[in-house]
């Protein structure tokens, strides 16, 4: 099989582009790190939404781990009575959605 590439020795149009689009942000950061000081205080901020996610995810882990315990614990003394109907309408109702994407 071969492949014939003309972009080989060249740039495409579409990379000549971002080139020029790094080069704008590249300029724009020197400016912003010379007026802060220099590269040495270069530091990320992530939005206030990214730490909401983390908390929630956190929280959702946590309830999710009582949530086993306690099935375990009603597991382990015989008073566990999984509603089987709601087991099987809620396995149907995943593989439909599932089948709609």
């Amino acid at each position: 099989m071969r492949i014939y590439d003309t972009n080989l020795t060249g740039t495409s149009a579409a990379e000549t582009g971002r080139s020029q689009e790094t080069q704008k942000i590249d300029r724009g950061s020197q400016g912003a790190a010379s007026k802060t000081g220099g590269a040495s205080s270069d530091h990320v901020e992530l939005s206030g939404g990214l730490g909401r996610l983390s908390q929630t995810l956190s929280s959702f882990h946590q309830d999710r781990a009582s949530r086993v315990q306690s099935l375990a614990a009603l597991y382990q003394s015989g008073n566990y009575r999984p509603d089987s109907m709601a087991t099987s309408r809620a396995m149907v109702s995943e593989a439909l959605s599932a089948s709609l994407k």
